[in-house]
Parts: C-alpha cells; structure tokens; sequence
C-alpha cells in the first residue's frame, strides 16, 4: 500500500525535557516517514510543549524524517512572525517542514481568552493567513494591513494540510489554500465522503491533486478505556463514535484498521501514540509501516 505513516512527537504531557530531540531520532532511526507537533496549549497548567520550538529542535537532532505541524492553529499566530518563524524552519531543516494548519479547538481555554481572538473569528482569521503566508514565506513582497513586507531569505513554500473535519466550509478551504485535507480522529466512511467531495470541488482548479489523510491514535489495549474517556469528554464524541476512531492491539490489527483508511483514499497517516511507553509504542508502529507496505 502506498501510505506514509507519521508520529506525533511526545510533546503534551511529558514532564521529561529530552523526550523531544529523543523521539525525533527514534522516529527517524525506524524509518518513519514523519514526525509532528502538536499545537496544543490550554493555559490550566496542562504540559504542553510550543510547536515551532518543538521542530525546531527535531530539526536539529535529525537529517531525513520529515517534520510536521498536526496542526498549526493560525488564529492564535501574528501572521508575518509565522511567516519568518516558517521560513527559518524550512532553512534550517532542508525543506523538510509540512504546515498542518487549522482554526484551533479549545477556544473557551484560559489561553484562547487571554489571547483576545474571539472564537467567531477563527474561520475568518485561518483564510486571511493561509492567503497571506505562501507569499511571506517564500519572500515575496506582501501586503499585511497596508504594509508591504518582505522576508528574506525566502523559502520553500511547504505543502499545507489543512485540518478540520468534513464540513462543507473545511473542504472548500482544503481546495482554495491547501494541498491536502488532515482531519482527525474520524472513521473511514467519513474519509472516503470528504475525499469524493474534494475531488467534486477541485474540479478545474489549477492544481486538482489534492492529498488526503487522517490523524488518529494508537496505542495498548490497556489504554483503551482512558482514550475513549477523553474523547468523550474533552472532544464532544458519543461512546460510539469514540469506539469507532480508537485503534488498538498488536501490529496486524492495527495495519487492518489502518488499511482501511487507505482503502477510502489516505496516503498518509499521523498517528498520536497512547500509553506509559512512548518509544516502544513508536516500535510497534513502525511494524505497522512495514505491514502496510
């Protein structure tokens, strides 16, 4: 199968402060295709590791695995810092960076208020920075607010995910900014209906390739009870939607239930490891990458 499997770095929740550059070379050592960061921050003393540092320092302890926002919430952003923070990645990475971006959830958190973006305004806020950020971070001369700004040096304009579910308005933002589409935590069925839509909305664009993949998670069978908890309780999930995004168990069972999104038209996969060991977890999905091949 032609997939490509990336890992969420383990940034949230992890009190040990070299578990970062550790897990970036891990990743790297297995022969992962990616390594991501997650860009949650809540503000109610939860760990939480900044994503652009993250990176930054995966980029440093590595020199293959490709790295990537899961996902980048730009309304929280002042858009030209992105744009210059992007672009430093990109140099120092060797154009390794994949800008997953979405509008961000959370937004009742202590750190959404304090940042003073309305929530009504998320939608409107992602637009005007997915239109603005190419431009900016490849050097081109840009408006920002009557401005012009120009970065330098430019570079590498990366591929940009967008994030989000199926909704109408998410897909037609995929097809207007992005190259491909990330939702998260959703079922096969549901990949397969938002890929046979993008196709219908991509129709005439000048770029009518667009990529689809799928955020998920992974981790032991002992785990499984706490993940379906959180997800109920912290994502606004039914029990039953809940059973039907949560993977577990060995490597065959987990390349099956991966398979099948592959089937309903994801070339890649991002998966957040679950469970007390991070780096066997990454082990065991690096068996899976070796199923699905």
């Amino acid at each position: 199968m032609n997939v490509r499997i990336g890992v969420a770095l383990p940034s949230l929740d992890q009190p040990d402060p070299r578990a970062v550059v550790a897990g970036a070379r891990h990743v790297e050592r297995l022969g992962l295709e990616s390594a991501w960061a997650s860009d949650v921050i809540i503000g109610d003393g939860t760990p939480s590791l900044e994503s652009v540092v993250v990176l930054a320092a995966a980029a440093g302890a590595t020199s293959r695995v490709r790295l990537g926002f899961g996902v980048l919430v730009l309304p929280l952003r002042p858009v030209p810092l992105l744009a210059a923070q992007l672009a430093t990645l990109q140099h120092v990475s060797a154009d390794r960076v994949v800008l997953g971006v979405g509008v961000g959830g959370f937004p009742e958190s202590p750190f959404w208020r304090a940042s003073g973006v309305p929530p009504g305004e998320r939608g409107r806020r992602t637009d005007a920075a997915l239109a603005l950020l190419p431009g900016l971070v490849s050097g081109a001369r840009t408006d920002v607010g009557g401005v012009g700004v120009e970065l330098a040096p430019g570079a590498t304009r990366p591929p940009i995910l967008v994030g989000g579910g199926g909704s109408e308005a998410v897909l037609r933002r995929v097809v207007r900014f992005g190259d491909g589409w990330l939702p998260s935590l959703t079922t096969p069925a549901a990949v397969a209906r938002g890929a046979r839509r993008l196709r219908e909305l991509a129709d005439g664009r000048a770029a009518p390739t667009i990529t689809v993949g799928v955020h998920t998670t992974f981790g032991p069978p002992s785990t499984q009870d706490d993940v379906l908890r959180d997800l109920v309780g912290h994502h606004g999930m039914t029990p039953d939607e809940a059973a039907s995004v949560v993977v577990s168990g060995d490597p065959p069972a987990v390349a099956e239930r991966f398979a099948a999104y592959v089937e309903a038209g994801a070339e890649r996969i991002l998966v957040a490891l679950d469970g007390p060991d991070w780096m066997r977890q990454c082990e065991l999905l690096a068996e899976v990458d070796t199923l699905l091949r």
